[in-house]
């Protein structure tokens, strides 16, 4: 039995980020009622309509300043104080923000194939996924919460068979199960991060040593089982999942990014990063170091709305961080 390690990202969706573009409510049960209202209308919804209410939505959510939280993340982005970042940036960003989820409610109806062929116009580095398939080590791809990792995935569905993720389990259960069902309806394997029937490294583990592909959000672990790492600069903590998973298993572990274009979804994956020091630690700073090039270049994808770095998390946060790090 192998132990089940921190640090498993999901491709998940926190609650109280989508609830910035669906309506806001007070109880689970209305919560769930939200996005299954959501889901419906939006896929009914000609794709003008659509554009132009999340549009709206988008514009709504900037004035003011938009997110104080959004508005920090990218002052480091850019190397500037927060009360500098542009406005235009912020709209930039949250319109962004409003397309991932304006195309997530329309996603389980689009012709997949259609779209993959799409995608891989503009795909690049598809060779480091296929080289480590030929060779039969299966391949973990990290990514940050840019673009659509969810177009993506569809794209790596229909061009080289399911893959694996692991999914944070919301509350409630209904609400869980139907964000299971939205991604396995693209044909992603979901593994619960918690609560279910085997630990998900193991399970994770397994599909590795079968040659399939693993994908894992990678930016953010504000936790206890978080890896310290200097992000643009700043201390943060990102996953251990990836790392030890291609140090367990032999797989390769190759940086991932995702951004938009006004009528696209490029997408990027980087060659393998070196794991044979086995240092969890150095394996994830290499692969914070790429995530922040990715993130600079492409700074209105980056779909971070909550705390990134450690100094804005409160004072009595940070001292539980600083405790003995679980294992």
């Amino acid at each position: 039995m192998i132990p089940n390690p921190p640090g498993l990202n999901a491709i998940g969706a926190p609650r109280r980020l989508v609830s910035r573009l669906v309506a806001a409510t007070t109880t689970d049960r209305m919560s769930d009622w939200a996005y299954a209202t959501g889901w419906m209308a939006v896929r009914a919804m000609p794709e003008f309509a659509a554009r132009n209410a999340f549009d709206a939505g988008a514009r709504y959510a900037a004035r003011g300043g938009g997110p104080d939280q959004l508005r920090k993340n990218l002052a480091r982005v850019i190397g500037v104080p927060p009360d500098q970042v542009p406005d235009q940036l912020m709209r930039a960003s949250l319109a962004s923000y409003a397309r991932y989820w304006r195309e997530a409610f329309r996603l389980p109806t689009m012709d997949h194939r259609e779209l993959a062929r799409r995608i891989d116009k503009t795909f690049r580095g598809a060779d480091h996924i296929d080289a480590a398939l030929a060779e039969g080590r299966g391949v973990v791809l990290a990514l940050p919460h840019s673009g659509n990792w969810d177009m993506a995935g569809v794209w790596l569905v229909q061009t080289h068979g399911t893959f694996a993720t692991v999914a944070e389990r919301l509350k409630p259960e209904s609400l869980y199960r139907r964000f299971i069902g939205y991604r396995e309806s693209l044909g992603f394997e979901v593994i619960p991060l918690s609560g279910g029937e085997r630990p998900p490294f193991e399970l994770l583990c397994e599909r590795l040593r079968a040659n399939r592909p693993v994908c894992l959000m990678a930016e953010r672990d504000l936790t206890r089982t978080g890896v310290e790492v200097k992000f643009f600069g700043e201390p943060t903590r990102m996953p251990a999942g990836p790392a030890k998973l291609a140090i367990e298993t032999g797989a390769a572990l190759c940086p991932a990014h995702c951004w938009n274009e006004p009528d696209g979804w490029p997408v990027e994956i980087y060659p393998p990063v070196d794991t044979s020091s086995g240092d969890v630690q150095a394996i994830t700073q290499a692969l914070a170091d790429q995530f922040a090039t990715n993130i600079a270049a492409h700074p209105e994808d980056w779909h971070m709305m909550q705390p990134q770095w450690l100094a804005d998390l409160s004072s009595e946060r940070r001292v539980k961080l600083a405790g003995p790090r679980e294992t």
